[in-house]
Formats: C-alpha cells, sequence, structure tokens
C-alpha cells in the first residue's frame, strides 16, 4: 500500500506541474495576445492621424491654388490662408498653420553673386544683408566679428570651392573639432543646419531662426514685403540697411491689405532714401511663390506632426517640395 501511495503521491505531483506550467504558458500567452492587440491598435490610430495628416495637406494645397487665382498673386497676411486652421473629429482633429517661406532670409542665397566675386571672394549684396540682419538683432553676444565670421563661414559652407573667405571657414576648420565633420559645399536642405556653420552659437542660434529659412534647391532671395511681421524688423533691417526702429515701423505703418505692388513698398519715403540699386530692389516682391505647412493631428492616444513645403506659380499646379515628418521646421 505504501508504494501505491508513493505512486499516487508522484502522478499529484506531476499533474500539479503540468497544471502549474499550462497556467504560465497561459499567462504568457495572454500576455503577448493584450500587446499584440495594443500594438495593432496603436498601428491603427498612427495611420489614421498620418492620413489626416495627409488629407490636411491636400486641403492647404487646393487652398493656396485658389488664393492664387483669386488674389492676382498678391499675397498678405488679412488673407485666410495666414489664420490657424483647428478642425475637430470623432477621437481626434487636425490643427494646421501656414506660414510664407518668403517671409525670411533664404540661407541658400548667401553664397550667389557674380563669378568675378566668387573668384574674389568678395563679400556679395546678400552677404551684405545677412551680416547687417544678425547685427540688426541687437544681440549683446553678435559683435561686428562674429557677424563677419557666420557670414563668411555660411558663404564657404554653401560654395562649392575649398578656398577659406577672411572670417570663413572649410574643411580644415570642421576638421580639427572634437567631433569632426566637412563643410556642405552645396546648398543646405533644412533649416536646422545653420547650427553647423562655424560662429554660429547655441546661445543665440535661436534667435534668429524666426528670420531665417531654406528653400530646397533654391539660391535666390525674395521677400513678400507683406507678409513681414514685427518679428521680422531685423531682417527688414538687414535687406535695406534702415536701423530696426524704422524697419519696425514701415512694417506696423504698412496698409492693411498690404502693398498693392512692389514699387508701392520702393516708393515708401523711408526706402527710396536708401538710394538701394536695383540688385536690392529685385529682393522684395508682394506675392510669394513658397509655402511651409505645419500639420499637427491627433486620434486616440496617437499624435502625429509633419511640415510641408509648397511651390506655387500663377497659372500652375502647386507641388509639394519637401515633407519632413515627426517635428515642424
Amino acid at each position: 500500500m505504501s508504494q501505491i501511495h508513493r505512486h499516487r503521491g508522484v502522478a499529484l505531483l506531476i499533474v500539479l506541474m503540468i497544471v502549474a506550467i499550462v497556467s504560465i504558458l497561459g499567462t504568457e500567452m495572454a500576455t503577448r495576445l493584450q500587446l499584440q492587440v495594443q500594438r495593432t491598435a496603436n498601428i491603427k490610430d498612427n495611420n489614421q492621424a498620418y492620413w489626416y495628416a495627409m488629407g490636411a495637406e491636400a486641403f492647404a494645397r487646393k487652398s493656396i491654388g485658389d488664393l492664387l487665382a483669386e488674389t492676382d498673386d498678391k499675397i498678405s497676411l488679412d488673407q485666410p490662408w495666414a489664420q490657424e486652421f483647428t478642425y475637430p473629429l470623432d477621437g481626434g482633429g487636425i490643427n494646421a498653420r501656414l506660414e510664407d517661406m518668403q517671409s525670411c532670409f533664404n540661407i541658400n542665397a548667401v553664397a550667389t553673386g557674380s563669378d568675378e566675386q566668387q573668384q574674389r571672394q568678395e563679400v556679395t549684396p546678400t552677404m551684405e544683408a545677412f551680416g547687417r540682419m544678425l547685427l540688426a538683432l541687437e544681440n549683446e553676444q553678435i559683435d561686428t566679428y562674429t557677424a563677419d565670421t557666420v557670414r563668411d563661414s555660411l558663404a564657404d559652407w554653401l560654395d562649392s570651392d575649398d578656398r577659406m573667405r577672411p572670417y570663413g571657414a572649410e574643411d580644415s576648420e570642421y576638421e580639427s573639432r572634437e567631433f569632426p565633420y566637412l563643410a556642405a559645399n552645396g546648398l543646405m536642405s533644412a533649416q536646422s543646419e545653420i547650427r553647423l556653420v562655424n560662429g554660429v552659437a547655441a546661445s543665440w542660434v535661436n534667435d534668429i531662426l524666426p528670420l531665417i529659412c531654406v528653400i530646397p534647391g533654391v539660391n535666390t532671395l525674395k521677400v513678400n514685403v507683406n507678409t513681414l511681421t514685427s518679428e521680422h524688423g531685423a531682417l527688414l533691417a538687414g535687406l535695406t540697411g534702415l536701423s530696426l526702429q524704422d524697419a519696425n515701423s514701415l512694417i506696423s505703418n504698412r496698409p492693411q491689405e498690404g502693398w498693392e505692388e512692389t514699387a508701392d513698398f520702393l516708393a515708401e519715403p523711408a526706402i527710396q532714401a536708401l538710394g538701394l540699386d536695383q540688385e536690392q530692389q529685385d529682393w522684395f516682391d508682394v506675392t510669394t511663390e513658397y509655402f511651409l505647412l505645419h500639420t499637427k493631428t491627433r486620434y486616440n492616444k496617437a499624435s502625429f506632426a509633419m511640415s510641408t513645403v509648397f511651390h506655387a506659380q500663377s497659372g500652375s499646379s502647386v507641388s509639394v517640395l519637401r515633407r519632413e515628418f515627426g517635428g515642424v521646421e
């Protein structure tokens, strides 16, 4: 009998072990199933938030085309495009905001100039304007030497040669740093790239970001004077040579619906008195070809951010030049 009891005890232990193992496996399977269900739900929510953003982009694209068809190309801040767009949806919503990419200094234009100017490493008019803009910020950390260093270094960063300007920097400068890298020797693709340029300091770079932009593949400078705000006083001061106070005054006294023609802006007494040459006058316009759309969407617990650069020309369709996911430029 004792041997039978022992066998029964062993059998009971085996059964208990099997039950314990099955329970553990069942718990593990249930946990993994819950994770898979949650993962699938997250993917679904993220995809829905993404398509909300793409929908906002399509709406903005059409709206820009309609705007240019209705306004004879004059773009100003009193028009509907300048208003932030918020649209609630079941389980989420869309927030979108359009910016004029010609109400800023396209830093890709700094390297432009005649072949002779490039050969002689001369300071071009666009370089001078960029340097004046830095000084017009009236930031105590940006003195004349810093402005000249950033100006020349930016031109060296953009041009294709390895000749260093008087205050500039080429590969030798960047290779000597703790974490070495090389100059791009080409146009920038994103505004944040300015942080890599010699002379730019983290302590003040955020002060210039609202004044500058990068238009993909474009190295010309064209500023819409109808979309400048009080934050762009230093930009207008740099482009024209006005004092910061006079530049802000000109912006604040702009006609409510903007200047009808570029000539109306150039006819302002404060501008006429400067005697701008033809190249400087060509920097200004009252229309816009490039827009930047900032989109933020939500669906359930998922959120999505995207920025889109549009190219819009009168009489042609609006095209997407670049999309950037996961943040706002």
